[in-house]
């Protein structure tokens, strides 16, 4: 790893120890785990390192391979105003975990990414990978759920991300091949285990060359149209409602929803035609899960990436072109854009078989597309993998 020599060259020594947390994919849940849906997910065998060591005197010094500007600042005093830059994860890690425990060890490190940035949940993943390494070093061992609910407070509260627990549950509940099932509305979860008679699979990323940052994309408004959406259903069905900030679509009964989307505006209806689809998806990808269904589950995939393209309407050009790139390959079992969907990847499940042929395929056509960007799109093969290390 590429951290802990970069490490030994600024310090002068080993470092103490190398946290590790995995990227996600998400198959089916898409735009969903913040209206308190169902989601289907999986880490995989890619994501963040970090070389670290204690520092005594409770400074936070870190380095990272990815961006420019070393992070510093007193681990029990973190800036109240975010910078605008990626140590803003850092500092929201910090901060969330400090209002829970008393924290005076700081640490130096390098992080470090194995893979381009955008979506994979690398914010996610830098956030829970430090800290890992933060708890280590105080003494701290945190619960799964607590990891899950610190990393989000940390994107919600001062990151300014306003994200679901998709990202971090897939990160620290996964296991090596099997489907995370879990329902974020009570936490909730199973591992399915993948069958014998499953049909082998790679996990494919497609990345764009576009990067993206989803504080400065439409990912927060798509929650509040969502909001809006949901407060509006409750209010002309005459259910009781409460404050606009807690309400969410998994409120309101399907049964609503059907009676009055055509009072809703269309960008509204849209958005919760997505989430109603993409429910009903989540619970059924799980079923085909249990019983080797790989080609059904794939369709699922490909039938929540075009809603996510025609009812929540994310996805750039290179993104829809590369999705439509994905149901033209042979050996794609399923595919759809990772994460928000704004910039960044499109993932598959794929044939290992086929890996070269589709490899090849699909770059050339992209390419094709979007000459500018060769150099910057990549094609990576992944496997499943488990969670975090806590």
């Amino acid at each position: 790893m590429q951290c802990v020599e970069v490490y030994e060259q600024l310090y002068h020594q080993e470092p103490a120890g190398v946290a590790f947390c995995p990227y996600r994919i998400s198959p089916l849940g898409a735009h969903i785990d913040h209206q308190h849906g169902k989601i289907n997910g999986l880490a995989i065998d890619q994501g963040i390192h970090m070389a670290y060591r204690p520092k005594q005197n409770g400074v936070i010094e870190l380095q990272s391979l990815n961006f420019p500007k070393r992070a510093q600042f007193f681990v029990s005093a973190v800036p109240e105003t975010r910078a605008g830059d990626w140590a803003d994860h850092l500092r929201g890690a910090a901060k969330a975990l400090g209002e829970r425990y008393p924290l005076k060890t700081g640490l130096s490190g390098v992080i470090e990414g194995s893979l381009p940035i955008g979506g994979l949940s690398s914010s996610a993943a830098v956030i829970i990978c430090f800290l890992t390494a933060l708890c280590k070093v105080n003494g701290i061992r945190l619960a799964p759920m607590e990891m899950i609910r610190t990393a989000q407070a940390a994107e919600n509260q001062y990151v300014g991300v306003a994200c679901g627990k998709l990202d971090q549950s897939c990160e620290v509940l996964s296991k090596k091949d099997h489907l995370l099932y879990l329902d974020t509305r009570d936490d909730s979860y199973e591992l399915i285990p993948t069958p014998e008679q499953m049909k082998p699979y790679r996990i494919a990323v497609f990345f764009s060359g576009l990067e993206r940052s989803l504080r400065n994309s439409k990912y927060n408004l798509r929650q509040d149209e969502c909001k809006a959406a949901a407060y509006a259903l409750l209010g002309y069905a005459g259910l009781d409602y409460g404050a606009f900030a807690d309400t969410r679509l998994r409120d309101v009964p399907f049964t609503v929803f059907d009676a009055y989307k055509n009072r809703l505006p269309e960008p509204w209806r849209r958005r919760a035609e997505h989430y109603y689809g993409e429910f009903a998806r989540a619970e059924r990808g799980a079923q085909l899960w249990r019983r080797g269904d790989l080609e059904g589950y794939g369709q699922l995939v490909f039938d929540s990436g075009r809603s996510s393209i025609e009812n929540y309407e994310c996805g750039c050009d290179e993104l829809k072109t590369l999705y439509e790139i994905l149901r033209d390959t042979r050996g794609v079992y399923g595919g759809r854009f990772s994460g928000a969907g704004f910039k960044g990847c499109c993932m598959a499940l794929i044939d290992p078989e086929l890996a070269e042929e589709i490899g090849a395929k699909v770059s050339a056509a992209y390419l094709k597309a979007y000459p500018g960007l060769a150099g910057k799109y990549g094609y990576h093969l992944c496997a499943s993998a488990d969670g975090v290390a806590l």
